[in-house]
């Protein structure tokens, strides 16, 4: 498999997109009479941009500890203490929130996450991509809390990376395949543990196929792409790898820089808020996801 397939390189998204092919894409996704595009040009024509055409992301961390109610910092990941007791251990990656401030289109988002993981075992190394389907009314959150991604990911000396790609599924036809990924054995997560070694590449290999054939189809557009390296060193650009949770807020590089300051965890209402109106979650998506060790 080449790097571009692996990383979905050519299948840039929404907020890449030169204007005219962004403009196309939208009137796919939501088709309306150019009159009232024009009544209504917020999304199409806006200055403002819109949170899905952001294409960096800041990330953050909560540690496993955090209070149960009132606001509760989150620490930017390049500043973190790692962990070394997670070297060449096996962890539990699990999705805990994919909060959906605005898609592209309207109404209720199907959403295919793509998660990608390098695994370190004894005698070798494999690429993973795990993918689920997840649902989405604008402006609010999937329904999901602890959904398993990789169950026993081994970690090297170096450290874990992490990719993750979403897609927007506005076709119709594919709601069949949709269907399929939502199964109850699709939900239990890759299990590394019990998972017979050749069968990872085929599995890993499918996983690809669906999210490149999905993504390439008419009236789907990917959405957010990010890569999160988790190392044990020191570096002040870096990320660090312990257990807890991990936030990637696709945000505007201007403010990512400060906006663990100006952010915080809502934990009674389980939101990232801000600081100043700490009743309503923040203008922007964003993806949430838990490590733990495994005892496996």
């Amino acid at each position: 498999m080449g790097e571009a397939q692996r990383w979905f390189d050519d299948l840039p998204v929404i907020g890449r997109l030169p204007p005219a092919e962004r403009a196309a894409a939208l009137r796919a996704l939501d088709p309306q009479p150019d009159a009232e595009l024009e009544a209504q040009p917020k999304g199409f024509f806006s200055s403002v941009p819109d949170p899905w055409e952001h294409t960096s992301h800041a990330f953050g961390f909560l540690p496993p500890a955090a209070p149960a109610s009132g606001l509760v910092d989150v620490t930017p990941a390049s500043q973190i203490q790692a962990d070394p007791a997670l070297k060449n251990a096996r962890i539990a990656v699990k999705l805990d929130r994919l909060r959906v401030a605005a898609y592209p289109g309207r109404g209720v988002h199907r959403i295919l996450f793509d998660f990608y993981a390098r695994n370190q075992r004894e005698g070798g190394e494999d690429d993973l991509h795990f993918n689920m389907v997840l649902r989405a009314q604008q402006g609010q959150s999937a329904a999901v809390v602890g959904y398993p991604i990789f169950v026993g990911l081994g970690v090297g000396a170096s450290g874990v990376g992490f990719r993750c790609h979403t897609v927007n599924v506005k076709n119709e036809q594919d709601e069949a395949l949709l269907g399929i990924l939502e199964s109850d054995s699709m939900r239990r997560g890759l299990q590394l543990l019990s998972t017979v070694q050749p069968a990872l590449a085929p599995l890993s290999t499918m996983a690809v196929g669906i999210t490149r054939a999905l993504a390439g189809r008419h009236r789907n557009v990917s959405v957010q792409d990010f890569y999160l390296g988790l190392d044990f060193g020191g570096s002040a650009t870096g990320a660090r790898l312990r257990e807890g949770t991990y936030f990637a807020v696709q945000a505007p590089e201007e403010i990512t820089a400060s906006c663990w300051q100006q952010w915080a965890y809502n934990a009674q209402a389980q939101h990232l808020v801000a600081r100043d109106n700490p009743a309503v979650p923040i203008v922007h998506n964003y993806i949430a996801f838990s490590v733990c060790r495994h005892p496996g």
